[in-house]
């Protein structure tokens, strides 16, 4: 079994910052590629940052330039900070993993429950 939990959502007035960190637990050979969504209540689940193995990164344009994803592979973890915060980020964050739990299994797709980030006005 492998899990995601995230931590580091919260309440914070626009222009300021957060960090969300993921990490993933449980049995697990590899990490292919670690990243973050988010969706707002009635809307489609939306690409914030991801980062692979090697550390390639890639962000939603709406996010670029403010937001930073890095990762701890020893620890199978990733970060997101997020600066210059504004409303319209307020959603839930959900962390995904593409892991393999042994060398002879294919990587399969895990998600986190999810963490609230608010920004107020």
């Amino acid at each position: 079994q492998v899990q995601l939990v995230e931590s580091g959502g919260g309440l914070v007035q626009a222009g300021g910052s957060l960090t969300l960190s993921c990490v993933a637990s449980g049995s697990i050979a590899s990490v292919d590629v670690m990243g973050w969504y988010r969706q707002a209540p009635g809307k489609q689940r939306d690409l914030v940052a991801s980062i692979t193995s090697g550390g390639n990164t890639d962000y939603a344009d709406s996010v670029r330039g403010r937001f930073t994803i890095s990762s701890d592979n020893a620890k199978n973890t990733v970060y997101l900070q997020m600066n210059s915060l504004k409303p319209e980020d307020t959603t839930v964050y959900y962390c995904y993993a593409n892991v393999k739990r042994s060398s002879s299994s294919g990587y399969f797709w895990v998600w986190g429950r999810g963490t609230q980030v608010t920004v107020s006005s």
